[in-house]
């Protein structure tokens, strides 16, 4: 470039790097030190947002292409961009599908772009009344198939990852590593008897998976089974009776899942085949005592405070390897090693065979904790000894940090099912205090 070429004379009254005011002649920003003699006179029209067209597609003169010597983008420069098929769960710590996924996504913005709201100091600008919020970039609108319409973000189902803690109870249930959405779910609560006592209930449930939708039965026979006994223990049902009639509630419930289907509508005669079925197990301490009722494979352990007393199992599987067992056909190794263990012969459906529920009452002499689970937690804590081990010292005095770590326990052991888990804090009444009810 000659000097006279050098020193020619810009039109242009605001700099195009920074929009800083020009002097006649300058040649270079004084305030971002821009070139000025190497940008054109732009168009009278200015577009809003910048178009750019790749190089040879752009028709001289139309104003919409790079500026003359305009870097190139960087190669490899992420762009905003959408990631379908990725779900996390709300564990702390974000966690997704896929080897080497991220919890984030970072997105640069070009030069003069509008700031990234999430690192911009102002406030988040208010989502339209009603809509959902993006959890990831807390700016987009998430849409009607759960992403973010502004970054893309994949958003957790409301049930990938629950936890509940109500006074002396607590729990937690997650989707797991290796499941697509979480088909179990659970109902804690507390109530008071006729003599003012307190009572504790615990109600955990596992959808079949080989069911048609095991998560919606899971769910209504939890809070089914939970609302029985909040209206019969009150009135003074004796707590074992209180389990059986809430197990019968939540079966109910369950069975018209299957009437409310398309396939009852249309009057099907096989709408009963692959009907919504799920299992349960339940607890209730009330005066003293511990009352335990199931359907299927889900357990109950007892774990002392005092760790030098042994743990115990307190329910026995509806399944095909308890049956082989108790036949004395096979030993529990045997029988759990075969690929037929978890066939479970007891659960609630429209197409269960029979309604068994199962109810046992204790009335432990020492303080200690109610561990209720769903499969997918003793699939790595089998025997109560395993069991005691992976709860923590301190779940006595904290159930809900004590469910986090079993969980956690059967993620690390690698989380094949989906997990759910209630702690109880069993405590002694003082000696000499009256019970409503007898041990039976």
């Amino acid at each position: 470039m000659n000097m006279s070429q050098k020193h020619q004379e810009t039109a242009l009254s605001r700099c195009p790097g920074c929009e800083e005011p020009l002097e006649p002649g300058d040649l270079f920003c004084g305030a971002c030190g821009h070139d000025l003699s190497a940008v054109p006179e732009p168009p009278q029209d200015r577009p809003t947002i910048a178009i750019v067209t790749p190089a040879g597609d752009s028709a001289p003169g139309a104003g919409f292409g790079p500026a003359p010597g305009a870097a190139e983008p960087a190669p490899g420069q992420p762009v905003p961009g959408s990631a379908p098929g990725v779900e996390r769960s709300a564990l702390p710590g974000t966690r997704f599908d896929g080897p080497g996924a991220s919890g984030d996504f970072e997105l640069a913005a070009p030069a003069g772009a509008a700031p990234d709201p999430r690192t911009s100091p102002g406030p988040d600008p208010a989502p339209p009344a009603g809509a959902k919020v993006c959890v990831a970039c807390r700016a987009g609108r998430v849409d009607s198939d759960g992403y973010c319409e502004n970054c893309g973000h994949a958003q957790p189902r409301e049930r990938d990852h629950m936890e509940q803690e109500l006074g002396s109870v607590a729990a937690v249930s997650d989707r797991g590593l290796r499941h697509h959405r979480n088909e179990d779910s659970f109902a804690v609560s507390t109530t008071a008897l006729p003599d003012g006592s307190p009572a504790v209930v615990a109600i955990v449930c596992d959808g079949v998976s080989s069911a048609s939708r095991p998560d919606e039965a899971s769910a209504a026979a939890a809070h089914a089974a939970n609302e029985a006994l909040l209206e019969s223990l009150p009135r003074g049902t004796h707590p074992q009776q209180a389990m059986h009639e809430a197990i019968v509630a939540a079966a109910e419930s369950v069975n018209r899942l299957a009437q409310d289907s398309p396939q009852a509508q249309e009057q099907d005669p096989h709408r009963h085949q692959n009907a919504p079925a799920c299992t349960l197990v339940g607890a209730i301490m009330a005066s003293g005592l511990l009352v335990v009722g199931w359907v299927g494979d889900s357990r109950v352990y007892w774990v002392p405070e005092d760790r030098s007393s042994p743990p115990a199992r307190l329910t026995e599987d509806d399944s095909w390897a308890a049956q082989m067992v108790a036949a004395g056909l096979m030993n529990e190794a045997e029988a759990y090693a075969d690929e037929r263990a978890h066939a479970i012969t007891g659960w609630l459906g429209a197409d269960a065979y029979e309604l068994e529920p199962h109810t046992a009452s204790f009335k432990p002499d020492r303080p200690g904790l109610v561990v209720v689970c769903t499969d997918g937690l003793w699939n790595y804590a089998e025997s109560a000894a395993q069991m005691a081990a992976a709860v923590p010292e301190d779940a006595y005095e904290r159930p809900l940090h004590g469910a986090q770590v079993l969980v956690g326990h059967a993620l690390d052991g690698g989380g094949h099912d989906n997990v759910t888990v209630a702690l109880v804090p069993f405590a002694v009444p003082p000696q000499g205090a009256g019970s409503a009810y007898s041990s039976g």
